[in-house]
């Protein structure tokens, strides 16, 4: 039976009882942004406490979520929760923006962000995405599909830390990841019509006339280019 996001608040309520505070959708699916199968549904699960017993009884209602093709449930204590805008600046300044309350009370949106905290953690992510991203390239040995599937499986990553590069400069970026990608333009040149195409891609459409290793190579330099547009905006800083 497939688990909604009805159906999966209406069982971690049961599952937790009390202990549960809010359930919260965060990412493209609030944001508006949804791509449909090749998209997921992200949830937060806010609950008094962690331990043992209770990770047990949320795990009766995670298992069949993730079965489906959702990513585990992100959990937090409220304390926690409050205490980690200064480690989590990104993921934090990014649900406040795009979330949804499915359940209890909303702690997001009261959680201060420190820009500097942020442009710590961005230049961070980027860097660290950008030697995943060579590292994963090896395992596909250049066989086009596996690179498509590479680049599919990292576009939503790389455009998320774009689209948080615009606070860089002064600007709040829009929802929708593609058109953060249209304002980051503005500041850093970023082949839109290479990102277009990868967009459609991740949309599920079939493009079999494009050379899949010219593309990932377009790709890699799209990231190297905004990587280094970030790590010398922030020494000019």
């Amino acid at each position: 039976m497939q688990l909604t996001l009805e159906k999966m608040v209406e069982r971690l309520k049961d599952d937790c009882g009390e202990n549960l505070l809010s359930v919260i959708l965060y990412g493209s699916a609030a944001a508006g942004d949804y791509a449909g199968k090749k998209s997921d549904y992200n949830l937060m699960v806010i609950a008094r406490s962690l331990n043992v017993s209770q990770l047990v009884q949320i795990s009766k209602s995670a298992h069949p979520w993730v079965k489906q093709g959702n990513p585990p449930p992100l959990l937090f204590t409220l304390e926690r929760l409050q205490r980690s805008s200064d480690v989590f600046p990104i993921e934090i300044a990014d649900i406040k923006e795009n979330h949804k309350v499915l359940f209890g009370d909303d702690p997001i949106s009261g959680i201060v962000i420190s820009y500097e905290n942020l442009r710590l953690e961005l230049e961070h992510e980027l860097k660290g995405k950008l030697i995943q991203l060579r590292e994963r390239f090896l395992f596909t040995e250049g066989k086009p599909k596996l690179v498509e599937d590479l680049i599919v499986q990292t576009l939503s990553t790389f455009l998320v830390l774009f689209k948080n590069a615009l606070r860089l400069y002064n600007e709040i970026p829009p929802v929708k990841k593609m058109e953060a990608l249209v304002e980051l333009n503005k500041h850093i040149s970023c082949d839109m019509e290479l990102f277009e195409i990868l967009d459609r891609l991740k949309q599920g459409e079939k493009l079999k006339d494009l050379d899949r290793i010219i593309l990932f190579e377009r790709y890699l330099k799209a990231v190297e280019n905004v990587v280094d547009a970030v790590d010398k905006h922030l020494r000019q800083i």
